[in-house]
């Protein structure tokens, strides 16, 4: 078995037997769950000089509820609306997937150099989005990585959507007239 740091550079690495590893490792949770939150302080920082310490706050918040979100949707619509015949799989498989998905997203701390933050976002977004698909795709089983693009997108646009609606309601009426 490989250690988290491993895990983590291999799915950066986007080799497909990390995924099936983490997949198959029902301890490995709370490793996700470290990817996570490791990924997303890392882009806290990488934005610290322009959202400060309160960004910093919300976007871990925002972060392990986004990732618990896509995780649920993606389970849902690639296990219940666009099984492949040998698809397979539980919530926890996802989140253990889709957690280490993250680990890409590490380098957005580079962000907190002013002109790297835009490049560096950019770039971590799409490899992180790659890794995703291949987290997705073992997940699942799936022998078509477009399937795992589509259910991903999907998945994506439903959490954007809930995550957008759940600022709306905790943020209220103050921000409205100003």
């Amino acid at each position: 078995m490989s250690s988290f740091i491993e895990r983590m550079l291999g799915a950066a690495k986007l080799d497909v037997k990390t995924y099936e590893e983490v997949e198959a490792d029902t301890s490995a949770l709370g490793q996700a769950v470290g990817v996570v939150l490791i990924a997303s302080l890392a882009a806290g920082i990488g934005t610290l000089t322009r959202a400060g310490l309160s960004g910093l706050v919300y976007g871990l918040i925002a972060a392990l509820i986004g990732w618990f979100i896509w995780a649920f949707i993606t389970y849902l619509v690639g296990t219940k609306l666009f099984p492949e015949p040998q698809t397979k799989s539980d919530m926890g498989e996802l989140l253990r997937t889709i957690g280490f998905s993250s680990s890409p997203g590490i380098i957005r701390i580079l962000g907190i150099i002013p002109a790297l933050e835009a490049l560096v976002f950019l770039v971590a977004g799409i490899w992180m989005l790659v890794a995703m698909v291949i987290a997705v795709r073992q997940a699942l089983d799936y022998t078509s990585t477009w399937r795992a693009v589509g259910v991903c997108a999907i998945g994506w646009i439903v959490q954007v959507i809930v995550i957008g609606l759940m600022f709306a309601v905790f943020a209220g009426p103050q921000g409205a007239g100003q």
